[in-house]
């Protein structure tokens, strides 16, 4: 139903520990196959193009910054998991966000070419 692509950057973060992987594979499976997700796991990031999935493992949460080709993520079609980091405050989306940024000018050029 719904396609979704993961950068090097996001499989690398998420290759990191055991439980974040098998959560994260349980919620690509949802995303992939279901219309409809609850904002709990997808939310948008306000005056950016990106959206936040949200990963929680042992009171701590992971978040993978992706972009999608729909403004409404329960509307998109494709989806491409940009990169992850720990949230520990609001802070670090900034970051992550431009990183994001780099690597969407990155992936959009290789599918140009």
């Amino acid at each position: 139903m719904r396609e979704i692509l993961i950068s090097e950057e996001c499989q690398d973060f998420i290759e990191e520990e055991k439980q974040v992987k098998q959560k994260f594979l349980y919620l690509l499976q949802i995303l992939m196959e279901q219309k409809i997700i609850h904002s709990s796991f997808v939310k948008k990031l306000v005056n950016t193009e990106f959206h936040e999935l949200r990963i929680r493992v042992k009171n701590e949460y992971r978040i993978m910054i992706f972009c999608c080709d729909h403004e409404n993520f329960n509307e998109s079609k494709k989806a491409i998991l940009l990169n992850g980091f720990m949230k520990k405050n609001k802070k670090d989306y900034k970051k992550a966000i431009e990183v994001a940024e780099k690597l969407i000018t990155k992936y959009k050029k290789e599918c140009d070419e």
